[in-house]
């Protein structure tokens, strides 16, 4: 996005915010196409949700967003940061419902060794996985953020040191300690 751009949605985004109904109308064309790629790539990335398409992941994001009260946004790397949360918190809750007995969910634990080639392997247990990440995030918020960028989003490591503004190679560390830390945390249970 470019600097013109993060300039507008900056703008639209404190408009938004100071209670203007149809600030929301003018920001969400500037980052449609960019909550499409993430729900895509989130999508790609985890198996099991066959049936949600990257549009109805966007439109449901965008309902809970619209359905709380306008935050502090700062940037659009603020919102997208948001958005991509709440699409992984989507994806967690789509998975909870399916693993009730009721509803004949049989989600399986399975090996988190794949997370370095950033696939979710068929089977994994999404509610352990976000279970571990709140932990992680209790210890060390920017780790758990390495991992929502590079595992869930796809984003390369010179792009999560871009978006969170920390050399290339703290990047890399906090990605590779996150990744040992989830590996062992969820070989344990």
């Amino acid at each position: 996005m470019g600097s013109a751009t993060e300039g507008s949605v900056t703008k639209w985004l404190e408009r938004w915010r100071d209670g203007d109904p149809a600030a929301l109308d003018r920001l969400l064309p500037l980052v449609y196409a960019d909550l499409r790629r993430i729900a895509a790539s989130v999508l790609r990335s985890t198996p099991g949700h066959a049936t949600l398409q990257t549009t109805a992941l966007v439109h449901e994001m965008l309902l809970r967003l619209l359905g709380r009260a306008p935050a502090e946004y700062a940037s659009t790397t603020h919102l997208l940061n948001a958005s991509a949360r709440m699409m992984r918190q989507i994806l967690v809750d789509r998975a909870r419902n399916a693993s009730r007995t009721k509803r004949g969910g049989e989600w399986r634990r399975a090996d988190f060794a794949e997370v370095a080639e950033l696939q979710i392997p068929d089977g994994t247990d999404l509610i352990m996985l976000d279970q571990a990440l709140t932990e992680l995030e209790a210890m060390d918020a920017r780790m758990a953020k390495v991992v929502e960028l590079r595992y869930f989003i796809g984003l390369e490591v010179p792009e999560v040191a871009t978006m969170l503004d920390v050399a290339e190679r703290t990047a890399q560390r906090d990605w590779i300690a996150a990744h040992e830390w989830l590996r062992q945390r969820l070989a344990d249970t």
